[in-house]
């Protein structure tokens, strides 16, 4: 009887959580089993372990092979087990030194002829390493910069099974350095200066922009509602050295990490109408992230608004306002973080006129309003109007690039990150009043648009970051009523009860 254990990783939303490989063979009929509570990938393990063995040279123990996943009440999922548990295999049969593996973790997928193939969740399971005070990990080479990102910690990549042996040791050369980037074939960002009027709508993007507002813009089809969103990126600082970890960790578990380093550039993600609810905030069997935490520290678009199923966007509404979101399933429960910009577009009626030459019946015009609920529109920051532009707008120059607007926004978030620590968006109530600093008709002109009732007490703290976003944006040390009447003009009335 021998028996050798291994650790890897289950990755538990985006946590990880260590997991024992044990193997033990034993005298009998050969048979290959994994118990411990493994889903369908992980079950189908045996077939690839056993095939990657042989095709790498080693031999596989013709004995009764007992594999058992520690603990056995956590779920373990997806393929990146199969080198932990070849590796426990080769050192219960004594092919592999039992020392060389010794205070490492094992993360990886393995093909039929030994390869070692990258898995979702290397950086989580690197940082799982390091909280369970391992020396290193042994992970594929292709996620060696990944691995790499989670300091005080050994990473060791592999490209075939054959090479684990000599890699443990230290032997062969080096691997090159990382890259830094998450994709070097990232397309060049749509610029600002190909917009033609929409002055004030690309004021709004500036201001969502700098404070993590959310941003609804209305008007007819065609006006540039989805153009101009769609050119929000190009102005959006990039990400600070924890934001970048804590995105790159989120696509990595994801399967949305493509290179080898951080993820440098704020995510922007545009899912389709048809999106479910589940696909928005998350869930499924795992559960795993939605487009809601897929976004976290950047903006989620949604086009065509009122196209969405109302229960999906309903279910928004909570992530938006708290930042995070906690997803139970049966006896699982999964926390993701949600905290990014909500940035939509859509018509104002069913034909899509609003106003002069509308086409829609009164119930037409009541049964679109009914698609977007109230307090899902008390959430947005900013509402802006999108007009169709003129024909000399068209022929003129443009109102900024984003190279002007981007260092303006940058200008307005170094000062936020020195005043909080945080966009304006994100600030608590009580912290919002006290950093704007409001001066007394400020002060005045907030309460008396408050008693007409234009907007809810929620609408009201939202209004006061508005104002201090654009203040900062006018590089002014208090909110001044400019500020402020600016920012009210920029609040929807038809998010005014709190239903």
């Amino acid at each position: 009887m021998a028996i050798s254990r291994v650790t890897t990783f289950s990755i538990d939303g985006l946590e990880p959580r260590p997991v024992t490989v044990e193997v033990d063979l034993r005298a009998g009929l050969p048979s290959f089993t994994i118990v411990g509570l493994a889903d369908r990938a992980v079950s189908e393990a045996r077939e690839r372990v056993r095939a990657a063995l042989l095709n790498s040279g080693f031999d596989f123990p013709g004995k009764r092979v007992t594999v058992n996943l520690a603990p056995a009440h956590v779920r373990k999922a997806g393929p990146g087990f199969d080198l932990a548990i070849a590796c426990a295999v080769l050192t219960a049969s004594g092919q592999l030194p039992a020392d060389a593996i010794a205070g490492m973790g094992v993360f990886g997928e393995l093909a039929l002829d030994g390869r070692v193939s990258p898995c979702p969740g290397v950086l989580a399971a690197a940082d799982g390493a390091r909280a369970a005070g391992l020396e290193g990990v042994v992970v594929a080479l292709e996620r060696l910069g990944e691995a790499r990102l989670v300091g005080g910690l050994r990473a060791v990549g592999v490209s075939h099974l054959a090479d684990l042996a000599a890699a443990l040791r230290g032997e062969g050369p080096e691997p090159p350095a990382a890259v830094d980037v998450a994709d070097p074939s990232a397309p060049v960002l749509p610029d600002l200066d190909e917009v033609r009027g929409h002055a004030a709508a690309v004021e709004a993007l500036a201001i969502a922009a700098a404070g993590g507002h959310n941003l609804l813009l209305i008007g007819p089809p065609g006006t540039g509602k989805t153009m101009l969103a769609r050119r929000l990126p190009s102005i959006l600082p990039p990400l600070v050295e924890d934001e970048a970890l804590e995105v790159t960790r989120i696509h990595s578990v994801s399967g949305l990490h493509r290179g080898s380093g951080l993820v440098r550039s704020r995510p922007f993600r545009a899912p389709h109408h048809t999106t479910s609810a589940s696909g928005l905030v998350g869930g499924g069997p795992g559960p795993s992230p939605g487009e809601v935490t897929l976004a976290h520290r950047g903006v989620l678009f949604l086009d065509e608004l009122s196209e969405f199923d109302r229960r999906a966007l309903e279910a928004l509404r909570q992530p938006l306002e708290d930042g995070s979101i906690r997803i139970v399933r049966g006896q699982r429960s999964v926390e993701f973080p949600s905290r990014c910009a909500l940035v939509a577009a859509t018509n104002p009626c069913a034909c899509g006129r609003g106003g002069r030459g509308c086409r829609c019946t009164p119930a037409d015009l009541t049964r679109h309003r009914r698609k977007l609920s109230g307090p899902l529109l008390d959430r947005f920051d900013l509402v802006c109007t999108v007009e169709r532009p003129t024909a000399a707008e068209l022929a003129g120059q443009p109102v900024t690039t984003s190279a002007d607007a981007a260092l303006r926004v940058e200008r307005a978030r170094d000062a936020q990150t020195h005043r909080g620590g945080c966009t304006n968006a994100a600030l608590s109530p009580r912290a919002a009043h006290a950093a704007a600093r409001l001066d007394r008709d400020a002060k005045a002109a907030l309460h008396r648009a408050y008693e007409q009732g234009s907007f809810s007490a929620r609408g009201r703290d939202r209004a006061v970051r508005v104002a201090r976003t654009i203040a900062d944006l006018d590089g002014a040390a208090t909110v001044s009523t400019s500020h402020l009447a600016q920012a009210l003009a920029l609040r929807s009335d038809t998010g005014r009860e709190d239903r």
